[in-house]
C-alpha cells in the first residue's frame, strides 16, 4: 500500500470518527472540544508522516493558538469575545433581561424573532459572525422556552447568520480567504465583491429563514405553547470562564483538523466539477470551511464554480455544531447536544441544499 492510500484510508477514518463518535458516545459528546482537538492532533499528525503535502511546522502551530484569539489580525478574537460578553451578562444579566423582556412585550413573538433573525443574519457580515454568535446565544438564553422551541429557534437563526456573514470579508474567515484569493486578475475581487456575487442568493435566504422561524415561533406563541417569560439566569463565574476555553480548544482543534484534512481535499475534492463540488462541500459541517476555501477556491475556476462551491460551504456549515461559529457559541452556552441540533439542523440544511442545487445548477440562475 502506498503512501498516498494509506494516509488517504487513515484521513477517511478519523473523518467518521468525528462524524459518528459525538453521535454514539455520551462521553464524547458532553467533551466535544477536547475530541476535536484530538482528531486534529490525529489528522494533522497523520498528514504529517505520509502526505508530503501539510504537516507540523511552527506556522501551524502558531495559527492553531492564535486564530481563537484574533480576528484578521487584530488581536481579539471568538476567545475574548465569549469571555467578555459572557461577565458582561454575568454582572449585568438584570437590566439586560429586564430590556429583552420590555422589547418583546412590544413587539411580541413574531416580529420579535423575524427582526432578530433577519438583524443579526445580515448585520453578521458587519459586526462580524462571532459578535453575532454570542448576542445569539445570550438572547436565547434569556428565554424560558420549552427545550425543542429552544433548539429550533437557534439552530434557524445560526443558519441565518452563517449565511450572512459571507456578504463582506469583514464577516468570516471563509469571506475573507474567498476575496483575498480573488483579489488578483481575472476578477479583482474587491471589499464587494462576494455582496454582489452571491448577494442574490444569500439575502433572500436570510429573510426566508427570517419568516420561517417567526411564523414557526408566533404559532407556538398563539397556541399557547410558550408564553413571553423570561428565564431564570443560573449561570456562574466559572461556567463563564470555562466556556470561553472551551470554545478556544473546539476553533484549535478545527484550525489542525482542516489542515490535517488538506491532502483529501486536494487530492480528491479540488477536482470535482461544480455541482458534485456543491454537495462534496456538506463535509463543511464537520470540518473548518476557512479551511476548504483555502483550497478550493482559486482564480482559474469560473464564476458558477466559485458560486456553488461557496454557497455549498455556506449552507452545510448549520447542520452540526462544528460547522459555523455561531453553532459552536450557542450550543456551548444552551448546553445543545451534537443529537439536538442535528435533528434540526440536518433538515433544514438538506432543504436549503436543494433549493440552492436546483437554483444554481437547474435553472442555472448563476
Amino acid at each position: 500500500m502506498g503512501a498516498k492510500t494509506l494516509c488517504s484510508a487513515i484521513l477517511f477514518g478519523i473523518f467518521a470518527l468525528v462524524l459518528l463518535l459525538p453521535f454514539k458516545v455520551r462521553r464524547i459528546e458532553e467533551n466535544i472540544e477536547p475530541f476535536f482537538l484530538g482528531m486534529g492532533i490525529l489528522a494533522l499528525t497523520v498528514s504529517h508522516l505520509l502526505s508530503g503535502i501539510t504537516g507540523w511546522s511552527r506556522e501551524i502551530v502558531e495559527e492553531a493558538l492564535k486564530a481563537p484569539v484574533s480576528i484578521h489580525h487584530i488581536p481579539i478574537g471568538i476567545f475574548q469575545i465569549v469571555l467578555i460578553f459572557g461577565l458582561l451578562i454575568y454582572f449585568f444579566h438584570k437590566p439586560f433581561y429586564r430590556k429583552i423582556s420590555q422589547l418583546l412585550g412590544k413587539l411580541g413573538f413574531r416580529l420579535f424573532f423575524f427582526l432578530l433573525i433577519l438583524i443579526l443574519g445580515l448585520c453578521s457580515s458587519i459586526i462580524s459572525v462571532i459578535v453575532s454568535a454570542v448576542i445569539i446565544s445570550e438572547i436565547f438564553a434569556a428565554f424560558a422556552l420549552r427545550r425543542d422551541h429552544l433548539i429550533k429557534a437557534v439552530v434557524i437563526t445560526c443558519f441565518a447568520v452563517g449565511l450572512g456573514a459571507a456578504l463582506t470579508p469583514l464577516g468570516e474567515p471563509l469571506s475573507t480567504i474567498a476575496v483575498s484569493k480573488l483579489s488578483g486578475p481575472p476578477y479583482h475581487a474587491g471589499f464587494t465583491f462576494l455582496l454582489e456575487h452571491l448577494g442574490i442568493y444569500i439575502i433572500p435566504g436570510v429573510v426566508g429563514l427570517s419568516i420561517f422561524g417567526s411564523v414557526y415561533l408566533g404559532r407556538m406563541a398563539r397556541g399557547g405553547e410558550e408564553k413571553l417569560e423570561l428565564a431564570e439566569y443560573t449561570e456562574t463565574l466559572s461556567n463563564v470562564v470555562w466556556r470561553a476555553v472551551k470554545v478556544y480548544l473546539f476553533i484549535a482543534g478545527l484550525i489542525l483538523l482542516g489542515e490535517g484534512m488538506k491532502p483529501i481535499v486536494e487530492w480528491y475534492l479540488s477536482k470535482i466539477p461544480a455541482p458534485g463540488l456543491f454537495w462534496v462541500n456538506t463535509i463543511s459541517a464537520v470540518l473548518d470551511n476557512a479551511t476548504l476555501t483555502a483550497v478550493e477556491i482559486e482564480p482559474t475556476l469560473t464564476l458558477p464554480q466559485i458560486k456553488s462551491a461557496l454557497m455549498g460551504l455556506l449552507i452545510s456549515g448549520g447542520i452540526l455544531i462544528p460547522g459555523n461559529i455561531p453553532n459552536i457559541v450557542s450550543a456551548g452556552r444552551l448546553k445543545i447536544k451534537s443529537k439536538e441540533w442535528a435533528r434540526v439542523g440536518a433538515p433544514i440544511g438538506l432543504v436549503l441544499l436543494l433549493i440552492y442545487f436546483l437554483i444554481l445548477h437547474v435553472a442555472g440562475l448563476h
